[in-house]
Order: structure tokens, then C-alpha cells, then sequence
């Protein structure tokens, strides 16, 4: 059996793809799954934060629309002028998320690879996944959802100060509207991704409750592990799977584990609902979300599998750790991680 509190003092460094520590953080997930009786496979890709760089530019566009709104307003120009830049760069943005081709950014790549055991014999039908990469920003996970929050507000703002002014002459006040779009373009346009977050709750908690479900279940049970890379370049990892491997994924069902906190309550997310989500939720005593305003492998796997959902445990407090400094291994006592990964293995037994 595994010792959790010095395996995740081992994982917990910073391991932003390509950097020394994430190749050996690689090296020990490769040997604990190993001596688990575990046959390992690399699933080599090639991962690009264009997608962190395009939520900056996405930042940064939603600064523009606000000034530019805000000068086209004040000027003696028609009120046409304002309302038509408002309109198509309000489009724009609500386009750029889902249109690739817009974001197709120069950003340097950086090689990578996920991890494939499985038990010699054993046919998969559930497979444990976890992400192992880890991101530092200027801003906590918390921050940035408020931030993209505040953008949304300041994007209506200048709908409405266009339509006011089409409708009415200026007046200053109107400018208010446009403040909290202006908060939130600065906060997101200046949110750099950095090397430094140790990355113990997101998501060596991930990696230690697949280990952890693994010991728990016996040695021919139909169940592998899928640990996977880049997912903090925009699900690079599991995109590049569901791609290149999506034969292991069909027919099967995913338990994806993204953060698993010591307190708040766990949450089943469910990407692709099937009996082991709603067994799951009920051996956790949870209901199962349809939604939740974070990004996780879930997404991608879900195009794969005929079953997938996330599990995690955590509350405000979480988010305001994740993607900083503050990430360490000396705030867990891993309670969290020891009952999540019971309540999985319970259902999987």
C-alpha cells in the first residue's frame, strides 16, 4: 500500500508541460502504476498553450469593444457608429470560443504524452483518469471566473449604452455600464500562465485517488487508468486521446478526477450520464450537475466513451488556491481524497 502523504509530497511540484519536473513527474506516475502489475503505454502529442493565449486575446478584445464603444459614444459621430462597432464586437466575442480558426494564435509547442495501463488480461470497462500537468497564473481559478464574469456584464453594458444612444443624447452616467468590462478585460488580458503552482489539489489529488482506487480493488478487475497530459493547455491530453486512441474509450465508461479537496462537498459533473455516474453519485451521497463553469478532461473524454463524468470535492475556497503558489501538499491531510476514492471503489467492486 501506498504512503499518499510522501507520494504527493512528490508530485506536488510545478510541472507546466515541457519543464524539467513534469517529465519526472511522468517517470514516478509510470512507476507507481507498474508496481501495481500495471503494463504502461505512452500516447506521445504534441501540446500548444494557443489556447491560453487566446483567452488573453479574448480579454483583451473585450477592452476594445468597451473603449472603442465608449469613444464612438462620446464623439460627434452618428450614434450608428457606436451601436454597429458594439454589435459586431459583441458577435465577435461571443464567436471566438467556438470558432478555432479565430484562434489559431503563434505559441510555442511543447512535447507530451498520457499514460495507458492497464492489467495484463483485464478487459477495460471503466477507465480511472486524472490529469498530471499543473499551471501557475496571476490569477486563482476564483479570479478568473470572476473576471470572465465581469466581461459578460461589461459586454451587455455597451449594448446598452449603444442602444441609449441611439435612442437619447449622451449622457456621462452612461459610462458606469461600461466599468466592470473594463475591470475584467484588464484582469484576463494581463493572466500569464507561469511555472510556479505546486499543483497538489489540481490535481495531485486526482492522481493519488486513481492510485487509490486501484489498491482498493482486486487485481483482475475490469479497470484501467488513464492519466493524462496538457490538460491545462485546453484538454490538449485528452483531445489528442479521444483523437488517436479512440478505441480504448468506446463502449467504456469514464471516472475522471479533477481536484479532490479536504473540504467543501464532492460533485458528480456529468458529461455522458450512464449507471456508473448515478451509482457513483449515490455512493458519495451527491446529486449529479449537468453544469459547472470549469474546464475539465470530462469534456473531451465524453466524446469517446459511452459514459463519463468528473469527480470533485472542493468549495469557494478551493478556487481561490488553484492555479497559485498557495497549490501545496502541507494544506491536505487528504481526507478528501481517502473517502472519494472509497465511494468509487465501493460502486466499481
Amino acid at each position: 500500500m501506498t504512503d499518499l502523504h510522501a507520494l504527493l509530497g512528490r508530485l506536488a511540484v510545478p510541472r507546466l508541460v515541457g519543464s524539467p519536473n513534469h517529465a519526472r513527474v511522468r517517470a514516478l506516475l509510470r512507476e507507481e502504476l507498474e508496481r501495481r502489475g500495471c503494463v504502461v503505454m505512452e500516447h506521445p502529442f504534441t501540446a500548444s498553450p494557443v489556447r491560453l493565449v487566446a483567452a488573453q486575446v479574448w480579454g483583451a478584445g473585450v477592452g476594445i469593444v468597451v473603449f472603442g464603444t465608449l469613444l464612438l459614444a462620446t464623439s460627434r459621430l452618428s450614434a450608428d457608429w457606436a451601436a454597429g462597432w458594439a454589435c459586431a464586437g459583441a458577435a465577435v466575442l461571443a464567436a471566438y470560443p467556438f470558432a478555432p480558426r479565430l484562434w489559431r494564435l503563434p505559441a510555442p509547442a511543447a512535447p507530451a504524452a498520457n499514460l495507458i495501463a492497464v492489467r495484463p488480461g483485464a478487459r477495460v470497462q471503466v477507465w480511472l483518469a486524472a490529469h498530471y500537468d499543473s499551471k501557475g497564473q496571476r490569477l486563482s481559478m476564483r479570479w478568473r471566473l470572476v473576471a470572465v464574469a465581469l466581461c459578460v456584464v461589461g459586454l451587455v453594458g455597451v449594448l446598452a449604452i449603444a442602444a441609449l444612444r441611439v435612442a437619447l443624447s449622451w449622457q456621462p452616467s452612461w459610462g458606469v455600464l461600461a466599468v466592470p468590462g473594463a475591470i475584467g478585460a484588464l484582469l484576463l488580458a494581463r493572466c500569464r500562465t507561469r511555472d510556479d503552482s505546486p499543483g497538489a489539489v489540481d490535481n495531485a489529488t486526482g492522481l493519488l485517488t486513481v492510485l487509490a482506487v486501484l489498491d482498493a480493488l482486486p487485481p483482475n478487475a475490469p479497470v484501467g487508468a488513464l492519466l493524462l497530459d496538457a490538460e491545462e493547455f485546453g484538454l490538449d491530453g485528452a483531445r489528442a486521446l479521444v483523437r488517436d486512441r479512440a478505441n480504448l474509450l468506446y463502449g467504456t465508461a469514464v471516472v475522471n478526477f479533477d481536484g479532490v479537496d479536504d473540504g467543501g462537498g464532492a460533485v458528480v459533473f456529468e458529461h455522458r450520464p450512464g449507471p456508473v455516474g448515478r451509482a457513483v453519485a449515490e455512493s458519495l451521497g451527491v446529486r449529479r450537475s449537468r453544469f459547472l463553469p470549469v474546464v475539465v478532461d470530462g469534456i473531451a473524454l465524453a466524446k469517446g466513451a459511452a459514459q463519463c463524468i468528473t469527480v470533485m470535492r472542493g468549495n469557494w475556497g478551493t478556487t481561490g488556491i488553484v492555479h497559485t503558489p498557495r497549490d501545496t501538499a502541507e494544506r491536505l491531510a487528504l481526507t478528501g481524497v481517502r473517502e472519494v476514492a472509497g465511494a468509487v471503489a465501493t460502486v466499481l467492486r
